[in-house]
């Protein structure tokens, strides 16, 4: 009887232990299946060709090589098409595979029936730098997220440089000699926040330092060169003379009104016939333009900055966790979106003839 009690301990101890190893191994295969099948996410963009969106996508393709063992991401192209991005959407919704959606909305006013369809999967999604018309459908769904940057700070950047430009040469830009300055805007979009706090606060800065203003024109260019280069020549036939300062939201339509104004003599290099522009992005165009003195200056908006937050809010919201926890970002009022600042700028006096320079947000020097 005692044999039979030992050989059934024994038994019931190399039982265990089997379990106990069997269990383990199906951990150790768990980790390594974690380590090597990173997360899927689809990342649909407005326009491949577009310039901050394309250096966006190179930077999640640095930060894919980085951390091969975490996130794999698979790039869609709408090319500016409402119809080819929600067809690009609902076919990897279908497809049952993608951890997390990242999306630059063709269609801004079409986001509540977007997230809802993706609601239904139960996918977490991002949207940025194309803000809904309201935070409203992201508030819906508790797993949504907006990011996007401060155009408070751009606009009174843009506004700080336009300052020093007429502190310092106003008998060359102001025209009539009344002490107004008489500015045109290009503004992106109507109805869209980023570009109406540009707008706004870009013409604020300027009155809070004293200087009068004066709207001669606002042309909606859609973020497009070819949009704000047919605007302003539009613009410049009726004005002409009365157009002193060009405000655009963004450099693509600063580059356009250059453009349109050489065809006239204008920003060539002689001071009788200069218009200060200014821009956003301080995409490598625009760059050269201001290091020529063919336009003032522009705000930086760094696409690493984007990919960065991108990736990390995230991996977060892959793991069922707050977006920003752990990490350095903090959500607005709205509790659903995330500023990146803006807040340092790319400044050339064309008038004065000095060199280029770089700052944050002091006043250009």
């Amino acid at each position: 009887m005692k044999a039979l009690k030992r050989i059934l301990s024994l038994i019931t101890i190399v039982f265990f232990i089997s379990n106990l190893s069997i269990n383990l191994n199906i951990k150790n295969i768990q980790t390594v299946f974690a380590q090597t099948n990173p997360a899927k996410v689809a990342v649909f963009l407005l326009d491949f060709t577009d310039d901050l969106i394309s250096e966006i996508r190179q930077n999640l393709e640095e930060i894919q090589k980085q951390h091969p063992n975490e996130v794999q991401y698979t790039f869609y192209d709408a090319k500016s098409d409402e119809s080819t991005q929600n067809a690009q959407i609902e076919k990897a919704l279908n497809e049952g595979i993608f951890d997390l959606i990242i999306l630059n909305i063709v269609n801004r006013g079409n986001a509540t029936t977007v997230i809802n369809r993706i609601k239904e999967f139960n996918i977490p999604v991002i949207l940025f730098n194309r803000e809904p018309l309201t935070p409203v459908p992201l508030q819906s769904y508790g797993k949504a997220l907006y990011i996007g940057t401060d155009g408070k700070q751009a606009g009174t950047l843009q506004g700080k440089m336009l300052i020093d430009a007429w502190n310092t040469s106003s008998k060359d830009i102001d025209k009539n000699n009344d002490n107004i300055m008489q500015y045109v805007m290009l503004e992106g979009e109507g109805d869209n926040a980023e570009a109406i706090e540009r707008t706004k606060y870009s013409v604020s800065t300027i009155e809070k330092a004293g200087i009068k203003t004066q709207q001669v024109a606002l042309a909606i260019a859609d973020w497009r060169e070819d949009l704000a280069y047919n605007a302003m020549k539009t613009i410049y036939e009726k004005y002409k003379d009365q157009i002193e300062v060009i405000i655009a939201n963004d450099d693509s339509m600063a580059i356009g009104a250059v453009k349109a104004l050489q065809e006239y003599g204008y920003n060539k290099g002689d001071l009788s016939k200069t218009i200060p522009i200014v821009g956003v992005d301080v995409i490598p165009d625009a760059k050269e333009l201001i290091d020529k003195g063919e336009m003032l200056g522009s705000i930086f908006q760094f696409p690493k900055d984007y990919a960065d937050a991108l990736y990390a809010t995230g991996i977060n919201m892959i793991a069922g966790k707050s977006p920003i926890a752990n990490t350095k970002y903090t959500l607005d009022d709205t509790r659903v979106s995330i500023r990146l600042p803006q807040n340092k700028y790319y400044y050339r006096n064309m008038f004065t003839g000095e060199n280029a320079i770089e700052g944050t947000n002091e006043d250009p020097k």
